[in-house]
């Protein structure tokens, strides 16, 4: 399956957060993710990408162990993505260092999640704030099968544009890279 994603920076992230809240009930979790590679960074040549994610929330903690495979759509970045749940985060982590993987970077997103229909797909609206990152960012996503990417990407493009925000809002820097860039390290 492909994350058919768009990313946004957002300029009135209150009036994007009422509108959110009119179409769902918004889930505040704190994402703590620690991203590994290879030794020689094969995985980020390959435009792959290996993390663990932890998250907190009102409901509990869950950890997420998540493949990102080459991206399948350049103008978005939207890639195949595989994830599972995990039962102990610390043992993932062990494992992962024990297979020799390496951290790359670990750092927090403090999330507003939005589940919702729209354009006849569920849909997954995140606002995100990076607390080493200045702006608030708007995540918009939708899982579908390869073929049907083009089209999904319109229908996010359309949730995105009745939130307010245009093409010229897009963004395709990632987390890591501003992070990284923040820190002295990009």
């Amino acid at each position: 399956m492909i994350e058919a994603e768009l990313k946004a920076r957002v300029y009135s992230s209150e009036a994007v957060m009422r509108q959110l809240d009119e179409r769902a009930e918004a889930r505040v979790e704190v994402y703590r993710d620690t991203y590994y590679d290879r030794p020689g960074g094969s995985l980020e040549k390959a435009d792959q990408e290996l993390r663990v994610r932890t998250v907190h929330g009102a409901d509990g903690t869950r950890t997420v162990l998540t493949f990102k495979d080459a991206t399948v759509d350049e103008r978005s970045g939207s890639k195949p993505e595989h994830e599972t749940r995990v039962e102990d985060a610390e043992a993932v982590h062990a494992i992962l260092r024990g297979l020799g993987h390496v951290e790359v970077i670990a750092f927090e997103k403090r999330c507003r999640n939005y589940d919702f229909e729209a354009h006849g797909r569920q849909m997954l609206a995140t606002l995100v704030r990076v607390p080493e990152i200045d702006g608030t960012f708007l995540e918009v996503e939708t899982i579908v099968d390869e073929d049907d990417v083009t089209a999904a990407l319109g229908d996010v493009r359309a949730v995105l544009s009745e939130l307010g925000i245009g093409p010229e809002d897009l963004t395709r820097e990632t987390y890591t890279g501003a992070v990284a860039a923040q820190r002295g390290r990009g």
